[in-house]
């Protein structure tokens, strides 16, 4: 009897975990392939956000902006471990001030006194305080499934025989100024997450494997080459050397590229230009100038909106010598602001607070160096110099870069290390990096490890079945909103028209809006879904089951047409690729595969898959651009379709929370219908989220004159009237203070 094989070894997950946004690549198995998120993106934000009791997390990607969020969505994650601004370079004179950008937090982040005892988060939704070990493993189980998803889609293509049921290897790249204590929280948080498997690097390891893939063969051996890479919150400095021989870079693990030396600092980022300008614009714009330090608090909206928007001209710096960027609603009265710079400011605005410092890091990294390699001649000159991360596009930190390594202002940089290598490098070094810990873990910090993983499957459970819940009450609503639309449909004479049926789905609808509702639990959820539908089916049997035949024979019409059209295309040589479909078709088949699509996208939707219904709408809208030489009538049965499409998107966006998008399909929606009160109601709900509450009672008044007795309306104008009364009365005490 042969023995059994011996278990697939872990698949590595190379993880940068940047302050802004976290991402992971897979290992060679995988051929490096980047981990996507579950809206299809390859980063994901490093936050969590707790929307309420009666919620699940938003995790990732999934997380509130930051910029809009409030004290209950929780950001830069890697910065609040336990000792992760502690250490840095002895020449970086942030290392005895505060961190900068911690002024800026809109949530309360407690520590302790207590040795051991980790920072926490207090979270006003939750009423509940949260370790931040305990929030960074909600991140990494994010992280963990996305990683898992992306497995399993690239198993799909291969031989059978292959399993996705693998363990997984985190392979973190961290900076070299993180303590013992934060490696040992990052691994932690892994564990908690149900990682099988974590290990930390120093992310200068990981630029040099990624070095030597890029460039091993090419480059001159005894090479040296410097290494920035500025991120939002931090900066690291290497000096790498290309290795003569084999048994040199066997001797160093095997590498052709070893590192020579490590210069990293915690506080010292792109972010801090961002402050810079924040700081001047509020000491000496006109608009700006009047804010107190209590009315216009770091943590506060507007100051987030201030500071968004002096990033946003840092950027624009970066591509042209002057820029001028708008902000809304921060200036006296609620007024936009514009604010206008050049690169000569924001060179004086950084000098000391970045540029000085960057050159001590580099200055002290090319001195450490040459220290290891024996001296200055035995190290050599600079050959190359690479910069990566985002801060370093910022043409004065690139001029700063040059200069501090001795360089003339037309030396050219390299760009070889893209935003993903230290992710690609992490998976790279794999399970050649250490483990997690050489020594045995104490019996205090297994306790701890335990009840963290305890903790985050209680939260990841409470999580499923709130998503669950709230999937259940959308199958719910959606089901009352197709009866009350269903009136016009082909089908719609066979609904009761009685009071009984009206009281019902009114009845419905004023229990999905209720607390009761908001405080329901799933198998109450379930129980009343079971409940809608089995009166759905007593007063409406008739329409259902004319409904389901009808739709029956047109998907045995819309195949048998399908089959046709692919033995026409395929007997004339052609594709059908639906996004390219320049086909003049009959306005009968166009309309059956804009319907097609709407169908299959309003099935998404009911089953909870916002993304991929959006997408099924927006394909949908694209068809209906697509007839031609219609009658009157055609016209208006398109421009009713594409009505509904709008409205649909414009939902199918507000639920995953994509507002911009949302505004701009109630206006295409709006531009159809001026009067259509569903557009009026889902623009409303954008401007109150994005907080515009002027704008969103101006939608209000409009909808409530067309629906005065539409009951979502009514509890959105009582949101936004609330706002606007805390608003007025924030007036009133600033005019008071000002003017006695």
């Amino acid at each position: 009897m042969a023995s059994p094989s011996p278990p697939a070894p872990p698949v590595v997950v190379g993880v940068d975990l940047g302050a802004l946004s976290t991402k992971l690549t897979l290992g060679p198995h995988y051929d490096h392939e980047l981990v996507r998120n579950a809206h299809g993106g390859h980063s994901a934000p490093t936050a969590v956000t707790f929307p309420g009791q009666h919620r699940a997390r938003l995790v990732g990607e999934d997380a509130a902006d930051i910029a809009r969020g409030d004290g209950n969505t929780v950001g830069m994650l890697d910065r609040l471990l336990a000792g992760s601004l502690e250490n840095g370079s002895e020449n970086d004179v942030a290392n005895s001030a505060a961190d900068e950008l911690a002024a800026f937090r809109r949530f309360e982040l407690r520590k302790s006194d207590a040795p051991n005892e980790e920072p926490k988060v207090h979270i006003p939704s939750m009423d509940e305080e949260y370790s931040t070990t305990g929030l960074l493993a909600a991140l990494l189980g994010r992280a963990r499934r996305n990683a898992l998803a992306t497995i399993a889609r690239l198993d799909a293509g291969r031989p059978s025989g292959e399993t996705t049921e693998r363990e997984l290897h985190f392979v973190f790249a961290v900076p070299a100024s993180y303590p013992q204590i934060t490696r040992a929280a990052v691994v932690d948080a892994a564990y908690a997450a149900g990682i099988q498997q974590s290990s930390v690097v120093d992310a200068a390891r990981c630029l040099a494997a990624v070095y030597a893939k890029k460039f091993g063969d090419e480059d001159e051996d005894g090479k040296a080459i410097l290494v920035v890479e500025m991120g939002h919150a931090r900066t690291s400095v290497s000096v790498l050397k290309k290795l003569g021989n084999a048994d040199q870079a066997d001797a160093k693990g095997g590498s052709d590229v070893e590192v020579l030396s490590t210069v990293a600092s915690p506080a010292l980022g792109a972010g801090l230009i961002d402050v810079a300008l924040y700081r001047h614009f509020l000491s000496t714009h006109p608009k700006l100038a009047h804010h107190s330090n209590d009315v216009f608090a770091d943590n506060s909206r507007a100051a987030q909106r201030l500071l968004e928007g002096c990033k946003k001209l840092k950027h624009l710096l970066s591509m042209l010598p002057e820029n001028t960027v708008t902000v809304e609603n921060v200036g006296q009265n609620d007024t936009d602001v514009t604010l206008t710079a050049d690169r000569e400011l924001l060179r004086k605005l950084c000098e000391e607070t970045v540029l000085a410092r960057l050159t001590d890091m580099i200055g002290s990294a090319m001195a450490k160096a040459a220290e290891k390699a024996g001296g200055t001649e035995a190290l050599g000159d600079i050959a190359s110099i690479e910069i990566t991360g985002g801060g370093t596009r910022v043409p004065m930190v690139q001029d700063c870069v040059r200069a501090a390594a001795g360089m003339g202002g037309d030396f050219a940089l390299s760009k070889s290390l893209d935003d993903t290598s230290l992710a690609f490098g992490a998976s790279l070094v794999g399970a050649a990096s250490a483990s997690e810990e050489d020594d045995a873990m104490d019996a205090a910090r297994i306790e701890r490890r335990a009840k963290l993983r305890e903790a985050e499957a209680a939260l990841s459970e409470r999580d499923a079945r709130l998503i669950a819940k709230d999937e259940c009450r959308n199958k719910i609503e959606a089901h009352i909103l197709e009866l009350r639309s269903a009136r016009h449909s082909t089908h719609g004479d066979l609904l009761p028209t009685s009071d009984e049926f009206t009281s019902f789905l009114d009845g419905t609808d004023d229990w999905l809006f209720s607390e009761e509702c908001d405080g329901a639990t799933l198998e109450q959820m379930e129980q009343k879904w079971t409940d809608v539908e089995a009166t759905t089916q007593e007063m409406c049997g008739e329409y259902l089951a004319a409904k389901k035949a009808a739709a029956e024979k047109k998907d045995r019409e819309m195949e048998a047409e399908a089959l046709r059209a692919a033995a026409a295309a395929a007997a004339n040589g052609e594709g059908d690729d639906a996004d390219h479909d320049t086909r003049k078709l009959p306005t009968k088949r166009r309309m059956e595969i804009v319907m097609k699509n709407k169908a299959e996208a309003n099935e998404l939707f009911a089953d909870g898959n916002y993304r991929h219904a959006a997408a099924r709408y927006a394909k949908a809208l694209t068809h209906a651009t697509k007839f031609f030489d219609l009658s009157p009538e055609e016209a208006e049965e398109v421009k009713e379709v594409k009505l509904s499409l709008h409205l649909n998107l414009a939902l199918a966006y507000l639920k995953l929370e994509k507002l911009d998008n949302a505004h701009r399909c109630c206006n295409d929606a709006l531009a159809l219908d001026e009067s259509n009160v569903k557009a009026l109601y889902r623009r409303a709900t954008v401007l109150y989220q994005t907080r515009k509450f002027d704008e969103a009672t101006k939608d209000l008044d409009e909808a409530e004159k067309l629906a005065p007795d539409d009951k979502a309306v009514k509890k959105l104008r009582k949101l936004v009237d609330q706002q606007v009364a805390k608003q007025k009365k924030k007036e009133r005490a600033f005019a008071k203070k000002m003017f006695g």
